[in-house]
């Protein structure tokens, strides 16, 4: 049956990414089918999307200490060029507020308070996580973005969550915040609470109510939108900022001329660091809000494309006093809420933002800091992952500690060194996982030929003089001995009772040279004890292993590389 035009994939599942010009910017290959019919679901959903971008944007600059433009400059160029790029219809590219607080919290040091310097910074950060996505798309390497756990940045999220709650309950209250980690900020705000402003207190209350109310009673709008827009009114006609309420002040109107931020080649080896945990941030979560929308639209989703997509829209962001974007979960959901068919939806909220920046940022310095406080604080509450850690807890005890592990290394030691601590969590639980791959102690189904493993089936036959080792995973260098161990742990003292000690490889597709020695190594150790060892069901690939290491007699490995039901009749033991 044919696919309709409507559901057909948008990007790097049309066709091979390497073909053509298909492989740069696959909206050349959607945007030749594109249909009228969807010009106005697109249009619509790219009104409703840059509604909801432009407070976020503003919100989330004011996370990063940088002007309220940097926010606004970001979402608006990096969103002119991710849609031609993008192979997800529906992921948005926007500043983040877990990005925007890595680099509100780690550019302070290294600007030393100039903000001319602290935006610059931000801007070649940008520019390196270009270079990151880029030469991540040039390798092929969409896969990386696997090897963060869910475990940790649910941990991750949580701290950032509550890091940011720390930052701007002060500003919602009315108050100077402080600066250093989530413990000293928490301090800072509880021993001030008595230089509250009523006023501010109130307006802010007030917007934290209706965007709470907006977010249960009208999901998926821009309720955010209006609440901005009524805080500017409110403060203009109410003079708030004679009654001790902060305001966004002056916004610059227009738009900024491309440029090489005016940076210090030393910049580079000391935002590197931070260029990496925000690139690592931004891989992960634009490939997971793209697999999430094409697992629930059934579309194909290229992450190497995404990477590109990335690159170019961070390119943007930099060259034009930005900082680094990465796809925004609320902003996707949003975009897709609003009916959005192609990421045409994302050239047209930029278009928007436009004429934003270039008409009406003036009105923007009514805008009480409160209200902000409550918009971000509101738009970021998905961060908090309370129940995904309380699932960790009952299901796995090992990935809840590395999700606290993560969640702490934000309190305590700060954004930066928090994603850090996540991923070095990831590899280590990672290769620890791979270390020690289980290995079957196997017996024959009663009444056929096949065999299973004892600790699944309680009902298995054991054959008279002969154990059977299954190890499922491939043998390298850094789990053979440890599989090794557990066979000679196993086997005990019943090596010298047994005739027989079977190690079947149908489960292990690879075996290095390292892995080859070891195992005759314990061939060896078998044969001494009195009992034949043989390996069973070896992949082609396996037995020239051992055959270029010299060590196929040792294992007692038969040509064609034989099976359990082989072995066993070559001892005369195939019926029992």
């Amino acid at each position: 049956m044919k696919t309709p035009a409507s559901d057909r994939p948008v990007g790097g599942g049309t066709r091979s990414p390497g073909r053509g010009l298909l492989r740069w910017i696959p909206a050349s290959g959607w945007l030749r089918g594109y249909q009228a019919s969807f010009l106005r679901v697109d249009l619509v959903a790219g009104v409703t999307l840059a509604a909801y971008m432009l407070p976020a944007g503003i919100g989330d600059a004011s996370l990063a200490n940088l002007p309220p433009e940097a926010g606004l400059y970001a979402c608006l160029f990096g969103g002119l060029v991710f849609w031609l790029f993008c192979s997800s219809r529906h992921t948005s590219i926007t500043v983040t507020s877990a990005i925007s607080l890595l680099l509100g919290s780690s550019l302070g040091a290294l600007s030393g308070g100039d903000p001319a310097r602290f935006s610059a910074l931000a801007a070649l950060t940008a520019l390196l996580v270009a270079g990151m996505a880029f030469l991540s798309w040039l390798v092929r390497a969409g896969a990386i973005v696997n090897f963060v756990s869910e475990s940790v940045l649910d941990g991750w999220k949580t701290g950032v969550a509550l890091f940011l709650a720390s930052t701007q309950l002060p500003k919602l209250f009315g108050f100077g915040g402080s600066h250093g980690d989530f413990w000293e900020r928490a301090a800072h705000f509880l021993r001030h609470l008595d230089e509250t402003k009523t006023a501010a207190l109130g307006i802010g209350l007030a917007a934290l109510v209706v965007l709470v109310l907006g977010k249960v009673f009208l999901p998926k709008r821009p309720v955010a939108l209006f609440v901005v827009v009524g805080g500017i009114v409110a403060a203009a006609l109410a003079d708030l900022g004679a009654h001790g309420v902060k305001l966004l002040g002056e916004v610059p109107q227009g738009l900024p001329a491309p440029g090489w931020p005016a940076v210090h080649l030393s910049d580079l080896n000391e935002v590197l660091p931070l260029a990496m945990a925000c690139f690592l941030i931004a891989a992960v979560e634009t490939s997971a809000i793209g697999r999430m929308f094409s697992a629930k639209h059934r579309n194909r989703l290229d992450a190497n494309q995404e990477l590109l997509a990335l690159s170019v829209s961070n390119l943007a962001a930099g060259l034009f006093r930005g900082y680094p974007v990465s796809g925004g979960m609320s902003q996707s959901l949003v975009n897709e809420a609003g009916g959005a068919r192609t990421p045409l939806s994302g050239l047209i909220a930029a278009v928007v933002l436009t004429i934003v920046a270039v008409f009406l940022s003036g009105l923007l310095r009514y805008l009480p800091q409160p209200v902000l406080a409550a918009v971000v604080l509101v738009a970021v509450a998905g961060l908090f992952k309370f129940a995904a850690l309380k699932h960790l807890f009952r299901a796995d005890r090992t990935e809840f500690a590395v999700a606290i592990a993560a969640l702490l290394g934000v309190l305590g030691s700060g954004l930066l060194r928090g994603v850090m601590i996540g991923a070095v969590l990831s590899l280590v639980l990672l290769l620890r996982r791979a270390s020690r791959p289980h290995v079957a102690t196997l017996g024959r189904i009663p009444g056929t030929k096949r065999f299973a493993d004892f600790e699944h089936h309680a009902d298995l036959e054991k054959v008279p003089g002969v154990v059977v080792f299954r190890p499922e995973a491939s043998l390298l260098y850094f789990n053979v001995e440890g599989v090794c161990d557990v066979i000679r742990g196993r086997l005990g003292g019943e090596a010298a009772a047994s005739e027989l000690v079977l190690v079947d490889l149908s489960a292990s597709p690879l075996v290095d040279i390292q892995s080859a020695h070891v195992l005759a190594d314990l061939a060896d150790e078998v044969t001494a004890a009195g009992a034949r060892f043989e390996v069973v069901d070896a992949r082609a690939a396996v037995r020239e292993r051992f055959r270029m290491e010299n060590v196929v007699a040792r294992l007692g490995l038969h040509e064609s590389g034989g099976s359990i039901t082989d072995a066993l009749g070559r001892l005369g033991r195939a019926g029992e």
